[in-house]
């Protein structure tokens, strides 16, 4: 699975241009490695870090600075806890409440967020705070597990035993309800993706074994892939100045007139 998405991330980001581009969550994934944006940082959650069941450590190599302008009250920023997480070399590592970013408004051209939404308490509030920093036209990458597939019917499964297949705090979101999470936000979809069409199984061999199902799912039932990958813009509306409005003279219809009548003839009486 990681490797489907680091391949679809790769492709994805590495033709979107900007200053600032962040990754929110996830560090075995280097989602912004293909990307050419100057400042690039990974943003981790530092309340949760010792406690969630996806970190691992990277390598060695970055920084604990603040990118993509901090705002004022970037002092907030956690740089104590679990410092073995950093970002690869030659980018930052930023430690913060997720919910509540450290960065002004409309300063980002690009938003990363592999499975964070699954791993926040307030989703909603994690859209909105994307939605805040990115600029006009700045684009969101958002990756998820699918509830509508194999591997979202084996979570809902475990869940009832106390045995989930996944780690989540919060349930999977499913993609068209993602969708319209992110219209009422003002963000307008651009494209979507989907992979890892296999059972949930544990072993390479049995996996090795339903191989098939990549290719015939991406042709027959793309939509129950067990991992979406989706790109959203942020559009906003303004107003456009044409200049000093030139009031035109209304033209008066031309009035009609009857038309002339021409007298009928009259019979000869002696006729």
């Amino acid at each position: 699975m990681l490797d489907w998405e680091q391949e679809q991330l790769d492709r994805m980001v590495s033709n979107i241009f900007g200053y600032h581009a962040l990754q929110i969550g996830l560090p075995q994934l280097d989602a912004l490695r293909e990307n050419r944006m100057s400042c690039r940082a990974l943003v981790l959650d530092g309340a949760s870090a010792a406690s969630a069941p996806y970190v691992a450590p990277l390598a060695p190599g970055g920084s604990h600075h603040g990118a993509a302008h901090a705002a004022p009250n970037a002092g907030r920023i956690d740089t104590s806890a679990a410092p073995s997480l950093h970002a690869p070399a030659g980018r930052s590592t930023i430690w913060c409440d997720h919910l509540d970013l450290p960065f002004e408004a409309q300063s980002v051209d690009l938003i990363v967020m592999p499975h964070t939404l699954e791993f926040t308490s307030d989703p909603h509030r994690l859209l909105r705070e994307a939605e805040r920093v990115l600029m006009p036209e700045g684009q969101l990458v958002i990756v998820g597990f699918n509830s509508l597939s194999l591997w979202g019917a084996r979570q809902s499964a475990g869940k009832l035993t106390g045995r989930p297949f996944l780690p989540a705090r919060q349930d999977l979101i499913a993609f068209t309800r993602l969708k319209d999470w992110i219209k009422l936000l003002g963000f307008e979809l651009e494209r979507g993706r989907f992979g890892c069409y296999r059972p949930p199984l544990s072993t390479d061999k049995w996996l090795g074994r339903y191989g098939f199902m990549e290719a015939a799912g991406d042709r027959w039932w793309a939509i129950f892939g067990a991992v979406y990958m989706i790109t959203a813009i942020k559009r906003v509306r303004g107003m456009r100045l044409v200049g000093p409005l030139k009031v035109k003279k209304p033209v008066l219809a031309p009035s009609l007139k009857a038309a002339a009548t021409t007298p009928s003839p009259t019979r000869n009486k002696d006729s």
